[in-house]
């Protein structure tokens, strides 16, 4: 009975998430991400009548010639793309102490990224990582996909934890060879060994954008006396007391650098990135983001 309990409560929040997720790629994104997201290059459509005003060099001399009139040849965008969407599942992911955890942020944006995709005909897979490859969804498109996709983010367990960040940028590389537009969804707490390197290898070979999602709500240490901690990645345990000034301003400065770690990483890689907090409506910097590229 329980099982069929959860299984309807996770149909009811895809349902949520494709709803809101379509309605934003129909209705906010269709036209942006069109225009950020560009395919592979022009490839030549047909020929036809030269008109005034158009460049001299579209002209296609043998077409002209056969007709003793001028042609001009007609290039359309190569549009199909491979979106690929990288996905933290390690424990972190999993906080909240908003209307949202990092992890549900994770899957409504993934969505959202999916429903755009599709409504350009292009095609979505996924990388779910932790310190290891836990799932690889290959690209495919239709509504009927992405909505596993979806369920797969929800409910999916992983068998590891922890955190690092070459991984699926290693594996991108391996695995798709030709280029496409990928989506590092993360909230680069813990990245394991310096993923510097990895990024700007990933950014040569695809076109990739790095989102960092966090808890708003996590960014100030409480006031709640003497609490018992836990890493939600290693297990690790630990009394401290969240009056203490200096433990405050600690936790504060570590933050600091972790932020500055991920601007300075992506910006030294020629990454584009964006930070979105959970429980926020995150619209206005997807659109600052499309706009930018655009």
């Amino acid at each position: 009975m329980k099982s069929k309990q959860e299984a309807t409560e996770l149909l009811k929040k895809v349902r949520r998430i494709e709803i809101k997720a379509r309605g934003l790629s129909e209705q906010v994104f269709a036209g942006q991400y069109h225009s950020a997201f560009r395919g592979r290059g022009m490839a030549f459509s047909e020929v036809r009548n030269y008109q005034i005003g158009d460049d001299v060099r579209d002209i296609d001399w043998n077409v002209t010639a056969r007709y003793a009139h001028p042609f001009v040849k007609v290039f359309e965008e190569e549009r199909e793309l491979t979106v690929m969407l990288l996905v933290d599942m390690t424990g972190s992911t999993a906080f909240g102490t908003q209307s949202e955890s990092i992890r549900e942020l994770n899957t409504e944006l993934a969505a959202t990224l999916a429903f755009s995709a599709i409504q350009n005909n292009d095609k979505v897979g996924a990388i779910f990582f932790t310190d290891q490859i836990e799932l690889f969804i290959p690209a495919r498109s239709g509504r009927k996909h992405i909505l596993y996709l979806i369920r797969e983010l929800l409910s999916f367990e992983p068998k590891s934890q922890g955190t690092d960040l070459n991984v699926p940028l290693s594996y991108l590389n391996q695995v798709i060879k030709r280029r496409c537009t990928a989506f590092l969804i993360s909230d680069f707490l813990h990245w394991g060994a310096d993923y510097r390197t990895s990024l700007s290898l990933a950014t040569r070979r695809h076109d990739l954008v790095a989102i960092r999602t966090y808890d708003a709500g996590a960014m100030q240490l409480p006031r709640l006396g003497l609490v018992q901690l836990q890493d939600a990645e290693s297990g690790w345990c630990r009394w401290v007391d969240t009056s203490s000034p200096s433990l405050r301003e600690a936790y504060e400065q570590q933050l600091e650098a972790q932020f500055a770690a991920f601007h300075q990483n992506c910006l030294r890689s020629g990454v584009d990135h964006i930070e979105l907090a959970a429980g926020r409506d995150y619209t206005p910097e997807l659109l600052r983001l499309f706009g930018r590229r655009s």
